[in-house]
């Protein structure tokens, strides 16, 4: 059977490729149009990551790369071709998408939402009736933030809280309606965020939190002398030196550490996964035989890091003091201000729910279960290994948050 696969040069993409291989003698990548030599980027992917040789040599035999516009009907091929790629495939696994959480909303429905559609359309032209597996994200839970979401909600009574989420939300709608309208099975896989202890390189994918460093990076650099809105150095929380064992972030000197205020909860918690393992748990419970409709697991964490854990990384990766806070302040520094912009990625720091496994553990066992992940698991895969490890900072401030959407 032979199997299609978008994103495979993505974070999660390459992960699932290797699985892949592991089960498949051959596979066909559809690339994105004009975005480089795909095959060599997932040569250099297995060869920084310690792939044997003789299987990086197979790969050019193995791998098929087909270059698609996922955003265009079609896939943006000519009908005949389009034709001859569907039914050549016996699943298709879509695992391509924009995971900007800054994005606007039309941006996002054009690669989230319609790319999801015309490989729909791939799928249903194809003769061989091929089994869809979506990559959804456990975020389509949107903005409620305390309870339990379950694998069989998908709803939007709180609203979200960024456009990403609810691209994604729109495009499982898309699934559900597909495997409706063609009485065809559908799988739909719900990573929660994927981290992974690989240090930084140019070969690989960028880390998925990378995002956030540059965000504060970007905005403590703009936000110039007046950044701090003048909070003290040595106002309470603002580590106005290095780590208790001396070290310094980031070649940074021992100055001033500008304090932020965040909306967020101490109690709150993130549910952070390792790539890896989701790869390995998503080709497994695609192996399972479908129930006929759609099914849909949590591939997520049975432990959640505790929000402190991330805010500690952050000040790790960025010269900042956090302070949590239970609402938006009335009054912003310049440096609040510009973070301002970016509440969509922020506003995780206050999120308390958990995301229910249960079918996941029900089919896979302790298997199911992952390695914990700690600070220094993070920091592992966000810092570059020719740096000293710094030390802790000091636990954040925090207040007692009001109550979320529910």
């Amino acid at each position: 059977m032979q199997v299609a696969l978008t994103g495979a040069t993505g974070f999660l993409g390459l992960r699932l490729l290797r699985r892949l291989l592991d089960t498949h003698r051959s596979l066909t990548v559809l690339a994105h149009t004009g975005s480089g030599n795909a095959l060599h980027r997932i040569t250099q992917f297995f060869e920084v990551t310690g792939a044997p040789a003789a299987f990086t040599a197979e790969l050019p035999g193995r791998l098929r790369v087909v270059e698609t516009d996922l955003a265009l009907p079609r896939l943006g091929l000519s009908e005949r071709t389009f034709q001859e790629l569907a039914d050549g495939i016996g699943a298709i696994w879509h695992s391509a998408g924009s995971i900007n959480l800054e994005g606007n909303l039309p941006e996002l429905r054009r690669t989230n939402v319609e790319g999801t559609r015309h490989v729909l359309e791939l799928a249903a032209a194809s003769r061989l009736r091929p089994r869809v597996h979506h990559v959804s994200t456990a975020f389509v839970a949107g903005a409620r933030r305390e309870g339990v979401a379950y694998e069989d909600e998908l709803e939007d009574v709180c609203g979200f809280e960024n456009a990403y989420e609810r691209s994604k939300y729109e495009a499982e709608l898309l699934v559900h309606a597909w495997s409706r309208e063609h009485g065809r099975p559908a799988l739909i896989l719900r990573p929660s965020i994927l981290v992974t202890d690989l240090p930084p390189h140019p070969a690989l994918p960028s880390h998925p939190l990378l995002v956030i460093e540059r965000v504060l990076r970007e905005a403590l650099r703009a936000a110039g002398p007046e950044r701090d809105g003048g909070v003290s150095p040595s106002a309470p929380g603002s580590h106005p030196g290095p780590g208790p064992h001396g070290r310094v972030l980031r070649g940074h000197t021992p100055a001033a550490r500008p304090r932020v205020r965040m909306v967020g909860h101490p109690h709150g918690r993130l549910n952070l996964l390792q790539v890896e393992h989701a790869a390995e748990v998503m080709v497994r419970l695609a192996g399972r035989t479908p129930s006929g409709g759609v099914d849909t697991y949590h591939v997520v964490h049975d432990r959640d890091v505790p929000v402190p854990t991330v805010v500690a990384l952050l000040e790790r990766l960025v010269p900042l003091s956090i302070e949590l806070v239970a609402d938006k302040p009335g009054t912003l520094s310049a440096l609040e201000a510009l973070l301002d912009f970016y509440p969509g990625m922020t506003a995780y720091l206050a999120h308390r729910r958990r995301f229910d496994d249960t079918r996941v553990r029900s089919r896979l066992g302790i298997s199911a279960a992952s390695a914990p992940v700690g600070l220094d698991y993070l920091w592992s895969g966000l810092a570059p290994h020719t740096l000293p490890l710094p030390g802790p900072p000091d636990p954040p401030a925090a207040a007692s948050p009001t109550a979320r959407c529910a």
